[in-house]
């Protein structure tokens, strides 16, 4: 029955864009010209402001999801890459629970991703009427319908942007994914600009400067009593300040640390007498995937509580759910949850809010860990990395672990490989609490997301080399 599904939406999957494979093996420096032409079109449209739109000094409601949707508020980015994001991860879902059955022959393959680039399309269609219908760019009636409909046409141009320009690096004319490339990019910008702002706000205390370092040079020059000055350069609040980048810092280097935990099982050719190897099983076994889809589902409640607050605002219910509040001081305005499920889910900002709520931080504590090990435990299941799968493949490259006899392979991975992922889950969402509590910029999960990413293309680095046989640094 899946199979039908996907056969009835071959004709539309047809006339949609695409880009062709390479006839030929890429190289190395076309690879990242490629990616950096990539990249260079997603500052672009990051930078280009939606034509038609009313501004707003209104508190963003999608702050809380910017980090993941890699997107940036009243551009053509807008929605980022939430479109790829979430078909991906539902065609996912629907492939890994069977309700969509895909086979192995590469036609198959294509009509599933041809499937999911159109799913993308709808998504954007319907996340663009959305925004629009909220009113987030002005009152509807007061855009007029010509209007709305440019925005929503400029909306799914920048979206098919998005969408080609993550194929054409998936397709291997460049690195990576589009994904995560706009991930990383978007995290490293916030983070360089915290620390460089030149914008200039008045706090109550006189103009300083947003960006931290920039304002640690000014506070020590213009304060009169240098001590007071440089308490303020690492303590001022509702402003990046310098205790928030060595937190950042320090989180870096955790991270990278934890990338190298990993549990090398020896394997050998079946075919080949006396050809060894290993199979390596990381401590961080699902990479990124427990805190994009922790964040998706925590994105998505706060974004549903915000609306239904918005419409409902003094209902028990809605109340229960999330109360929200205005939050400015410094740095773009944003809703805030101060009450509610979606308040105790949220990371307390500083050690004093931790102090005045400790039952706000274990709930959050115990939430983060709970589910970024569940998470991680069933992505196994669903994306063909579970020890089962594994196995499969070991045996298709006819490739069996020393020791061990052909049929006790699937037992002796069942040993590593769902702790792995469970432990890689629960570290990973440790990771993201410490780095939270400690005030790092750009958000524990932006950062937890940007280093992955970045030991990723590291990687990939390394790989290019080994195959060139030079050093290319």
């Amino acid at each position: 029955m899946g199979f039908k599904v996907l056969e009835f939406l071959r004709p539309f999957v047809s006339i949609l864009p695409e880009v062709a494979k390479p006839e030929r093996k890429i190289q190395f420096k076309e690879k990242v010209l490629w990616t950096a032409i990539t990249l260079f079109i997603f500052l672009v449209c990051c930078q280009i402001p939606l034509f038609g739109i009313m501004s707003s000094d209104s508190a963003d409601p999608f702050y809380w999801i910017r980090v993941i949707m890699a997107s940036n508020r009243g551009t053509l980015m807008e929605l980022g890459i939430s479109p790829i994001v979430t078909s991906s991860l539902i065609m996912q879902l629907l492939a890994g629970a069977k309700i969509l059955e895909v086979g192995d022959t590469p036609k198959d393959r294509a009509l599933f991703n041809g499937a999911q680039k159109l799913f993308g399309m709808v998504i954007t269609v319907g996340q663009s009427v959305v925004y629009v219908m909220t009113g987030m760019y002005g009152e509807p009636a007061d855009l007029g319908a010509g209007i709305c409909t440019i925005i929503v046409l400029q909306l799914l141009c920048a979206g098919l942007v998005v969408l080609l320009l993550d194929e054409l690096l998936q397709k291997g004319y460049g690195l990576g994914s589009g994904i995560s490339l706009f991930i990383a990019t978007n995290v490293c910008e916030t983070i360089v600009w915290k620390c460089f702002s030149p914008a200039t706000i008045n706090t109550g205390r006189g103009t300083e400067f947003e960006g931290a370092i920039i304002a640690f040079f000014h506070l020590l020059a213009t304060r009169t009593d240098k001590i007071r000055g440089l308490r303020e350069a690492f303590y001022r609040q509702n402003l990046p300040n310098l205790t928030n980048l060595m937190a950042t810092i320090f989180v870096f280097a955790v991270v990278i640390y934890f990338q190298g935990f990993r549990v090398d099982l020896p394997v050998k050719s079946a075919k080949y007498r006396g050809q060894y190897s290993t199979y390596p099983i990381k401590l961080f076994y699902t990479s990124n995937i427990p805190i994009i889809l922790q964040s998706a589902l925590i994105s998505n409640l706060y974004f549903i509580s915000q609306m239904l607050a918005s419409k409902f605002a003094g209902n028990i219910l809605v109340n229960l759910l999330g109360v929200w509040g205005a939050v400015g001081g410094g740095g773009p305005a944003r809703s805030y949850p101060i009450g509610g499920l979606c308040y105790y889910l949220s990371p307390p900002e500083t050690l004093s809010r931790i102090r005045d709520d400790p039952i706000h931080a274990v709930i959050y504590v115990v939430f983060m860990l709970t589910s970024c090990a569940f998470f991680s435990k069933t992505w196994i299941d669903v994306s063909g990395s579970s020890a089962k799968d594994v196995a499969k493949q070991l045996k298709e490259q006819q490739m069996v672990m020393r020791g061990h006899r052909e049929q006790s392979l699937v037992h002796e991975l069942n040993r590593y490989i769902p702790t792995a992922a469970a432990f890689g889950g629960l570290c990973i969402g440790a990771l993201s609490v410490m780095a939270d509590f400690m005030g790092a910029i750009g958000s524990g999960t932006g950062i937890l997301l940007a280093v992955t990413i970045i030991y990723q293309y590291f990687e990939v680095f390394v790989k290019e080399q080994q195959e060139l046989g030079t050093l290319l640094f």
